[in-house]
């Protein structure tokens, strides 16, 4: 019976020491639906590297918006503010679709929340690959940001 009091001396403070140390919950990846106040400054961060890289005003149509934690991941059509597709080979992937290395005009981006504001840490247009494979080791995003929601 002596050895009992032993055991929870030694327990006790694993079990402590355990808990105090363990790494911090991660925080579950959120849609971003159409009436989330947080759509908006997400889509508007996005929004001007996307008309800088095509020369061109743009609305969305969103596929993919996602949070967790400080991170964003969307996936979008841009067209133009009247609705209407966008003429990729007038931009400036005109040679890409020329050569069979555009697969159409979906964007794919990542933003950071940072301070008070989102910034776009990487986007690409129009890839023929998965583009944002790397994009957790290469900026410390959550991998699951980017994992198909489960059905």
């Amino acid at each position: 019976m002596r050895s009992l009091p032993l055991t929870l001396l030694l327990l006790v403070p694993t079990l402590f020491f355990s808990y105090a140390h363990a790494d911090p919950p991660v925080e579950a990846v959120r849609n971003v639906g159409k009436s989330d106040p947080a759509r908006k400054p997400l889509l508007d961060a996005l929004r001007g590297p996307v008309e800088q890289d095509l020369g061109q005003p743009v609305q969305f149509v969103v596929s993919t918006l996602r949070t967790q934690g400080a991170w964003a991941f969307v996936i979008a059509t841009p067209q133009t503010k009247t609705g209407q597709s966008i003429d990729f080979a007038a931009t400036r992937y005109a040679s890409a679709i020329a050569d069979g290395v555009f697969d159409g005009g979906t964007v794919y981006a990542l933003l950071k929340a940072e301070k008070s504001h989102w910034s776009v840490k990487e986007f690409v247009i129009g890839p023929t690959d998965v583009a944002y494979l790397a994009w957790p080791e290469q900026h410390g995003a959550p991998t699951t940001l980017f994992e198909p929601p489960a059905d």
